[in-house]
């Protein structure tokens, strides 16, 4: 029973010692590595071909190339901005094969 008060009260020393553990495996940076995009704070987790690690990167800005949506959380390229919409290819295998690019616009200029 000692051994376990004390393993207990080290791993609570180490997890107090911890400054802030938000930037490990959520809330990362720009060009930080990632899993998927829900760890980033621009939350577009970004890889520029199939063999490459992906990192996260800011949003589309208007007039750049965008993913509507990703299925797998790693976008090849990052959704728009908060405001615009991605103009894209919304079918079924474009989903599924993240093909379907677009190009951000204002949603309120048309």
């Amino acid at each position: 029973m000692e051994k376990i008060l004390v393993l207990l009260l080290v791993t609570l020393a180490v997890a107090h010692a911890v400054p802030d553990p938000r930037g490990i495996i959520i809330n990362l940076d720009e060009g930080e590595l990632c899993l998927n995009s829900i760890q980033c704070k621009s939350r577009c987790c970004h890889r520029t071909s199939g063999l490459s690690l992906a990192r996260c990167a800011p949003e589309a800005s208007e007039s750049s190339e965008c993913s509507a949506k990703t299925l797998y959380g790693v976008y090849y390229k990052c959704p728009c901005e908060r405001g615009l919409t991605c103009e894209a290819d919304k079918s079924v295998l474009g989903f599924i094969t993240n093909t379907n690019f677009g190009i951000c616009q204002d949603a309120n200029r048309k």
